[in-house]
């Protein structure tokens, strides 16, 4: 979409138009899903964050004041939310750890009768290893495709943090994954 049309939209949503706020939504739900999705890894919250994030889009748009993109607005309230669930689900992954029975929650596995599993898979498990700040920069900036001054929009940090939050982020994923290349081998 020309950025011309997209400031046209903002300006009608500033001014109270549902229709106009309807085709943002429409134009970036799935890029707001997808970022989402990258640090949740769950399909429901993913949704949900989405929602949320146009819900609280909605309620502030009178305050963009168009320095940044809007694109870029809406990936750092997406970015928040799901660093948000995120600790929530850490939260109350402890709670429930502390709750349950050690002898009762561990799980013998036999890896020689395991299924091989796709290396999309094994990028993901490692993915969701990384520390919260890391799994975002890798995502913004990988996956997402974003620049490192973007990523350094989203996130509030300078462009150094990122820089180096990326370089541990893919450093321990080489080293997560270091296995599956050399199975493959």
């Amino acid at each position: 979409m020309p950025a011309a049309r997209e400031r046209q939209l903002i300006v009608q949503v500033k001014e109270g138009s549902h229709e106009a706020f309807r085709e943002l939504v429409e134009l970036h739900m799935r890029k707001a899903y997808d970022l989402a999705y990258g640090f949740v890894h769950d399909h429901d919250d993913a949704e949900d964050i989405a929602q949320e994030s146009f819900v609280k889009v909605f309620h502030s748009i009178r305050w963009f004041r168009e320095e940044a993109e809007f694109g870029t607005w809406l990936h750092r309230i997406v970015t928040n939310f799901s660093l948000d669930r995120l600790k929530q689900r850490k939260r109350n992954s402890a709670r429930q750890v502390r709750m349950e029975n050690p002898q009762i929650t561990q799980v013998a596995t036999n890896p020689g009768g395991l299924e091989t599993i796709d290396l999309a898979a094994h990028v993901e498990r490692a993915l969701h290893e990384l520390p919260t700040i890391q799994r975002a920069v890798v995502i913004l900036r990988h996956i997402d495709g974003l620049s490192t001054r973007a990523v350094s929009e989203i996130l509030q940090c300078s462009e150094g943090t990122v820089k180096t939050h990326l370089h541990r982020g893919l450093k321990r994923m080489r080293s997560l994954l270091k296995h599956v290349k050399e199975s493959r081998a």
